[in-house]
């Protein structure tokens, strides 16, 4: 299961709970700026975010460190149900699968390693992909080592699709299907926006499942998402609401239910062949 963060599992971007009220920044005008920067230079806007908030930060004389960004994420706010959605999901997964098949957690996000490692739902998961900045000996950020765009993230798609999920490993060798850990069609990406688009794509026309959760208190959201849905982005979209029972909790289950009998029938047939090989 591979989460967006910002909009999917958390309503703000991680930054309006941190960096900004630590420089008194206001979340619309920033956003604003970037938007209009990066229509300037023609750049990446990830890239251009990354290196505004630096420059807001120089300019404040504000010294952010590493250490500093994880000590902010306490100030991380989730969905309703986020917290102890993990832990019920993976008990579901066991209990119907007589304890035969675990299920992993990773998100995907552009937004920054730094706060997402220490988030109150970090120990969730098995892997967390996301932007990075390069640091000196000061513990100081200088520039963005590592960024996630819409595209950069189908990478760590394949990454997970393959077991290959460290970045010094190579993904584009050629990995037969029957050799690829966790494949696709037992994937289930869960976004909220047009950000996600190539992951939700890559997802579902490789036999995967997505979903596109939406904030019922912003406007645009349930708009954003009927629009992926019409565009057959996704196969399902639901209010992010992670609690027992709400209506994206259902479909969740009814997804894994499909994947565990599929993952069991492909055991059978595999093991049903081993033993006429045997003989």
């Amino acid at each position: 299961m591979v989460y967006d963060f910002d909009g999917t599992l958390s309503p703000q971007p991680m930054q309006e709970y941190t960096v900004f009220p630590q420089l008194g920044i206001r979340p619309d005008k920033f956003w604003d700026d970037v938007k209009n920067e990066n229509a300037k230079i023609k750049g990446e806007q990830i890239i251009t975010y990354m290196m505004m908030m630096l420059r807001k930060t120089n300019q404040a004389s504000l010294k952010i460190s590493k250490s500093d960004l994880g000590k902010m994420a306490s100030e991380v706010r989730f969905f309703p149900g986020v917290e102890r959605y993990f832990g019920r999901i993976n008990k579901f997964v066991a209990t119907h699968s007589n304890r035969k098949i675990n299920v992993r957690h990773y998100i995907i996000s552009s937004g920054l390693k730094e706060i997402l490692n220490k988030t109150r739902i970090k120990n969730c998961f098995r892997n967390i992909f996301a932007s990075e900045y390069h640091y000196n000996h000061y513990g100081a950020p200088m520039y963005p080592k590592l960024v996630v765009t819409d595209t950069v993230k189908t990478q760590f798609l394949f990454r997970i699709n393959k077991g290959r999920e460290k970045l010094s490993e190579n993904i584009n060798e050629y990995m037969a299907e029957a050799d690829r850990p966790i494949p696709f069609s037992n994937i289930i990406y869960i976004g909220d926006g047009m950000t996600d688009v190539p992951s939700m794509t890559v997802t579902t026309k490789n036999g995967g499942y997505a979903i596109a959760v939406f904030n019922p208190r912003k406007r645009n959201s349930l708009r954003t998402c009927r629009t992926l849905f019409k565009g057959a982005r996704v196969d399902y979209i639901a209010e992010a609401d992670y609690r027992r029972n709400s209506e994206l909790d259902r479909f969740l289950k009814t997804i894994l239910r499909s994947i565990i009998q599929g993952i069991v029938f492909y055991n059978t047939q595999r093991d049903m062949a081993i033993k006429r090989n045997i003989k």
